[in-house]
């Protein structure tokens, strides 16, 4: 009985600690160490379920990263982990290898007997699972171990959703800001510009002097360009062009933009499953289009172009090709910038970049992905 009153003192002060944490990533792991240290456990983890209810995110603690290293792959939850899964309730095991469903722990795994699991639920849905193996001074975990798991994992739901309503509220707070800049850009920064080159296109018609002409009507090309240069900034920063809007559509809605802007003619092909199972990553993608398009508005002095995205097996192949100049693949002096973003864009979705394209034969971009 004596050890009560110091467990509840480390509970209160486990509200207040976990109530005051608004990042998500600092919440989960000092929950997995408030609750090893309430129940006097040698190692924790957490293990947050993805859609599938599958573990996406294994945080711990009493583990080295080097020791983590070693084991390997983390759990996706199978065995007994699987058991808290399927039944999300309290589990207090006085050896974890004896359960039915243990299908024991890999290679340099530390041992682990004693073990208490318990839910972690958000807004009534079960966020995660905790898990404490090696009870400390004791064979195995007690009642009084797991009614304050309980009481932790109660107070984590509301800690969770605090630190994800934070979060929600940053970016939002981040999206507001990228708005008003872009609409400043665009009715400041472009209008001023556009005036800019509509009077140098009048003067330009007004001189007599052919060299004045040619003088003028290049600069007026120039402002049209940094016009465009500033246009495909905003759209980089606006994410509107998603926010009410499928891949699909938004696609769509770039390739009408474009045309507007360069006067190439764009041919559509997006298979719309393969637009829906790319939805989470449709930000990454929209900006390859937008990279691979940009290119050949610069470069390739097309009069058409064709934009498609459809399956191949297990992937994605989003394809741009024009009917432009073509370049030389080979040559160390051929476009670099841009073909170096589009293929580092291709490897932030795990993709893969080819290029196929020679003098007087058109351009040809495939970027794969993995679906």
């Amino acid at each position: 009985m004596s050890g009560r009153p110091d467990r509840n003192e480390m509970l209160l002060e486990a509200a207040l600690a976990l109530s005051s944490e608004l990042s998500l990533d600092a919440v989960l792991q000092r929950l997995v160490e408030l609750a090893a240290a309430a129940t006097s456990a040698r190692y924790g983890a957490l293990g947050v379920l993805g859609a599938e209810g599958r573990i996406v995110e294994f945080v711990t603690t009493g583990l080295t990263q080097e020791q983590r290293d070693t084991i390997g792959a983390l759990p996706v939850g199978h065995g007994v982990l699987g058991v808290l899964i399927e039944e999300p309730r309290v589990l207090r095991l006085a050896d974890v290898s004896k359960h039915p469903h243990s299908i024991g722990f890999p290679p340099n795994h530390p041992p682990m007997k004693s073990f208490l699991g318990a839910p972690v639920k958000a807004k009534g849905q079960v966020f995660g699972n905790l898990y404490l193996t090696e009870k400390q001074g004791a064979q195995e975990f007690d009642e009084e171990d797991e009614k304050a798991l309980i009481a932790l994992a109660a107070q984590a739901g509301v800690a969770v959703e605090n630190a994800r309503l934070h979060e929600e509220l940053r970016r939002l707070a981040i999206l507001d800001d990228r708005e008003r800049i872009a609409k400043e850009l665009h009715d400041g920064a472009i209008q001023s510009l556009f005036a800019v080159g509509m009077g140098l296109e009048v003067t330009a018609q007004l001189s007599g002097d052919p060299n004045v002409q040619t003088r003028l009507q290049g600069a007026s090309e120039e402002v049209d360009r940094v016009i465009r240069d500033l246009r495909n900034y905003i759209f980089g920063l606006r994410p509107g062009i998603l926010a009410d809007r499928q891949l699909d559509q938004a696609l769509r809605h770039l390739v009408t933009d474009f045309e507007g802007k360069t006067g190439i003619i764009i041919a559509v092909e997006i298979d719309g499953e393969v637009a829906a199972e790319l939805a989470s990553r449709a930000g990454e993608v929209i900006q390859l289009a937008r990279e691979a398009l940009s290119n050949v508005g610069r470069h390739a002095e097309a009069t058409t172009c064709r934009l498609s995205l459809i399956r191949t097996t297990d992937r994605a192949l989003l394809e741009v090709d024009d009917d432009g100049r073509g370049f030389d693949t080979t040559a160390q002096n051929g476009p670099g910038q841009g073909l170096r973003n589009l293929r580092d864009r291709a490897a932030s979705l795990g993709g893969e970049l080819s290029i196929q394209s020679a003098p007087g034969e058109g351009t040809t971009v495939r970027v794969s992905i993995p679906i």
